[in-house]
């Protein structure tokens, strides 16, 4: 689910690469609209860049990656001000409808099962979920230079998706959401030494060309739920779009040391 890498320093990026990185960051909070006092988690959450910049906009934010190297970076960056948790993507441990925001952030490309990831990230959302990757489908190919922008170094294991994919595997679990869209880098690298007015005349959302795209949608419930005995991600009713009740994880470990 993550990358080893150390935290970036901002002094050492170029003027490119801090252009770059603000359209990313632009995009993020454009689709995910962070709101002061809302419950965010971050699976994923790497060295924290993107936990740091959701608590500046007031969010109470956690973070989960499978690295403790990168926890230890992430807990130096926001020292106490973010709940900070070892785990993997596709079993998360928290409760159904636990956070009003969820984010994948350049994590969905290194999970194992990218369906399960966004089944749970479902199953503990009671508002939205943000999914943020590299695009197969960008026009100038730029993934390249963008993967030592975003994880230095990055893993070769990633994995490129395209709008079309990540849209089937989001409304297996939720069929008919709306799905909010939008890409951003559309240039050769090279040219953002002078072409930026150029970059920013072009359509941000439902623009399916960028280096970078992200998406959103809602996810809504009636009722807070508990975690099922059966570790398999539900999947959301089409009539009633909400989780299938379930089982607090403590009790599937009782059961089994009464042998039930």
């Amino acid at each position: 689910m993550s990358t080893e890498g150390t935290i970036r320093d901002d002094r050492r990026m170029t003027s490119t690469d801090r252009y770059l990185d603000g359209r990313i960051k632009s995009l993020i909070l454009d689709l995910t609209e962070p709101r002061a006092g809302e419950r965010l988690l971050e699976v994923g959450c790497g060295s924290g860049e993107n936990l740091a910049l959701f608590r500046r906009k007031g969010c109470d934010v956690t973070g989960i990656d499978s690295s403790p190297f990168l926890l230890d970076q992430a807990a130096q960056r926001l020292r106490s001000r973010a709940e900070l948790r070892d785990g993997r993507a596709e079993d998360l441990p928290f409760s159904d409808n636990e956070f009003d925001l969820v984010t994948l952030i350049h994590s969905l490309e290194f999970t194992d099962d990218p369906g399960i990831a966004i089944a749970e990230a479902i199953r503990v959302c009671r508002g939205r979920v943000f999914i943020g990757v590299m695009n197969r489908w960008s026009l100038f190919g730029a993934q390249g230079r963008l993967q030592s922008l975003i994880h230095p170094p990055i893993s070769r294991k990633a994995r490129f998706f395209h709008l079309a994919s990540l849209a089937i595997l989001i409304r297996r679990q939720l069929p008919g959401v709306r799905i909010r869209w939008g890409s951003v880098i559309f240039l050769p690298w090279g040219w953002y030494e002078f072409a930026t007015g150029l970059e920013e005349l072009l359509p941000v959302m439902n623009n399916p060309f960028g280096a970078f795209f992200g998406l959103s949608f809602s996810v809504t419930f009636s009722f807070r739920t508990i975690q099922e005995i059966i570790r398999e991600p539900a999947a959301l009713t089409a009539e009633g779009g909400r989780p299938m009740p379930g089982v607090v994880r403590e009790w599937k470990k009782e059961g089994m040391k009464n042998g039930s």
